[in-house]
């Protein structure tokens, strides 16, 4: 039997959500839990809490949970790239910034046509060494998140940080706010979530799909794959069959290839990214306002195709 909190659409959830498993709490006690980063070869996960500018890390050997990193320029999005490197958007940096392997900072982009970016959000990198990454204004609408400021751009984009030169290029300039953003398995669509809503009426929650061009450094005209009924799509990942679990005001919604939503895991926060970690590829960690949930399924994250 299915735990409560899973609800079943459509008959084709039944088979990623398994019988007796349940969601767990694993910790609480964050202003605003973003940004989930599992790192394989440590075998913990990383994950933001910006209003409180601090990086938390939950060990899956024992379950413990730590400071990772304090202050940390209010980082709101991670990711891994090829190396195993850590990845992340900063708000109060207001840049793109990458952690060597000897615990130095890189900043990897900071800025566009000679401007300051806004307040990067979430960040992806490619099979290619390819980083994207979306550029909202939430970290400098006020001081929560980071430092109020002006947006020098004017606009609010997704970037492709070029892994030979480093050259900064918009590959997407029709979003509102682009916040979530990651690639089916074969990297030949990319998904964004606009979360536009929160500074403009008519934007509708959607997350919008555009395929990459044959040559991998930008993509064609988008087109909206799904909406959300519930709050606002915010971040997400893509599992090995190209479903995408996605935050969403209930809990994480999972739409099959095809756009449509097949279920839910019904969380009691409102849920802001999640990531899949564990030694299968198989448990997905939920940040969800101020704690961190786990829930195992039967499906594992997608990997980057091979090059």
């Amino acid at each position: 039997m299915l735990d409560k909190d899973f609800q079943v659409i459509d008959d084709r959830f039944r088979r990623y959500a398994m019988g007796n498993v349940h969601i767990e709490r694993l910790w609480t006690g964050s202003r605003w839990a973003e940004g989930p980063a599992y790192f394989a070869a440590g075998k913990y996960l990383i994950w933001s809490d910006i209003p409180n500018d601090r990086l938390l890390r939950y060990d899956e050997t024992d379950g413990s949970v730590s400071v990772f990193a304090a202050p940390c320029n209010n980082q709101n999005g991670h990711t891994v790239d090829l190396e195993g490197r850590l990845v992340a958007c900063e708000h109060r940096g207001r840049a793109v910034t990458r952690i060597e392997h000897d615990g130095s900072r890189k900043i990897l982009a900071d800025r566009f046509e000679g401007k300051k970016l806004n307040a990067p959000n979430d960040v992806v990198v490619k099979s290619d060494g390819s980083v994207w990454f979306t550029d909202p204004t939430y970290g400098i609408d006020g001081e929560y998140e980071g430092d109020f400021a002006v947006s020098e751009i004017g606009a609010c984009n997704v970037y492709r940080i070029d892994p030979i030169n480093g050259a900064v290029t918009a590959v997407v300039t029709d979003m509102v706010r682009p916040n979530g953003l990651a690639f089916s398995p074969d990297e030949k669509i990319l998904y964004v979530a606009d979360t536009g809503l929160t500074h403009k009426a008519d934007c509708s929650p959607d997350i919008r799909a555009y395929h990459v061009n044959s040559d991998g450094r930008g993509v064609s005209a988008g087109r909206s794959f799904a909406t959300c009924d519930n709050g606002l799509f915010d971040g997400f990942r893509v599992d090995i069959h190209g479903n995408i679990w996605s935050s969403a005001g209930d809990g994480v919604h999972c739409f099959a290839p095809d756009g449509k939503l097949i279920g839910k895991i019904l969380i009691p926060e409102v849920v802001a990214n999640v990531t899949f970690g564990g030694r299968k590829r198989n448990r997905l960690f939920i940040c969800a306002t101020t704690s961190l949930f786990s829930v195992y399924l039967n499906t594992q994250g997608a990997l980057r195709p091979k090059v």
